[in-house]
């Protein structure tokens, strides 16, 4: 086992996230995050302090990996360039590793009131097999920053949206949709893909925003597209969706990240054929430089709501300690 730990330096901007009518847009889309978060992060109370100070220099982000995929590796370190100073610790377990220890591991994250949350990076490799819903099942839920265990996923599909974590990337999809001034009630929505880390998550957000909303798997898939206004898709497929497809004035939300060796190395391409989709589409965003940016200034949000929680409910509890000693 190896730690790694860091300092997040920067919330990415994503001055590019939305591309519209076939220009770049000039709207800082996470901006308006990026402020509100570094002045979270500067004024929110200390554990067991009434004062101004940060909490956040005394919390810790953890990260359980194992034996990464480079794909998944890609979007897990993009929180470096955060700009919220946060603590992001890497405990890497590498293979061969078995259940018991990755659930140790966890167990005692789980344990550690300076850790306000736990990621479970996606997928899991290892020599020996892993049971991923026991692992992700293991973390706590109220560290579940990542909203992957059955307790938060169930909130969600049941439309309890303001006593879970959602995970990032479709909470980031929702954000990127109201940036656009697209409004979803009403619309018809199709989500591409029904991963449990984007695809069921977002057709969940879709619905209970009061959108018409189908998830479609990556078959016969032209005739649907073509009806979307708001067209999420997350297949994990290289430009799967082809720019004909796509409805004129429709809004596209790439989450491809597809690795694909080029003249000059690999390079990155999404689930979205974007040269064609430019053509119709009123907004889609761009691989890479869309998604992913909002994905990490989401995932900053929902820790720095998660450390505030934890030390309101720590500075509560010390303070009825306090008087019941009198």
């Amino acid at each position: 086992m190896s730690m790694r730990c860091c300092r997040c330096v920067s919330i990415p901007t994503a001055s590019r996230a939305l591309r519209n009518s076939g220009r770049i847009s000039s709207t800082p889309e996470v901006w308006p995050l990026r402020r509100f978060l570094t002045t979270s992060a500067t004024s929110a109370p200390e554990i067991g302090e009434s004062t101004h100070k940060s909490p956040y220099s005394a919390s810790t982000l953890e990260g359980v990996l194992v034996e990464l995929r480079r794909s998944s590796k890609y979007s897990f370190y993009r929180p470096k360039t955060s700009r919220v100073e946060v603590s992001i610790s890497f405990t890497s377990l590498l293979t061969p590793f078995l259940l018991p220890q990755v659930l140790r591991g966890i167990s005692a994250v789980n344990r550690n009131p300076l850790v306000h949350g736990l990621i479970v990076q996606l997928p899991l490799d290892s020599m020996n097999p892993i049971d991923t819903e026991k692992v992700i099942n293991a973390v706590n839920p109220e560290k579940d920053v990542d909203g992957l265990t059955h307790i938060n996923a169930g909130k969600l599909s049941r439309g309890d949206l303001r006593s879970c974590f959602i995970p990032c990337t479709p909470s980031g999809c929702m954000e990127l949709i109201r940036q656009a001034g697209v409004p979803v009630v009403g619309k018809n929505a199709l989500v591409v893909g029904r991963s449990k880390i984007v695809g069921a998550p977002m057709h969940d957000l879709l619905l209970w925003n009061h959108a018409t909303t189908i998830i479609y798997l990556p078959l016969f898939l032209s005739s649907q597209v073509s009806r979307a206004d708001i067209l999420v898709v997350a297949a994990g497929k290289p430009e799967i969706v082809k720019g004909e497809w796509v409805k004129v004035g429709g809004l596209v939300i790439d989450c491809g990240i597809n690795h694909i060796p080029g003249a000059k190395g690999k390079r990155l391409l999404g689930d979205v054929h974007q040269p064609s989709a430019l053509q119709r589409a009123a907004f889609i965003t761009p691989v890479p430089g869309g998604v992913g940016p909002m994905t990490v200034a989401m995932l900053m949000e929902v820790f720095l709501h998660s450390v505030t929680v934890h030390t309101s409910t720590y500075n509560s509890d010390r303070l009825w300690r306090s008087l019941g000693s009198h």
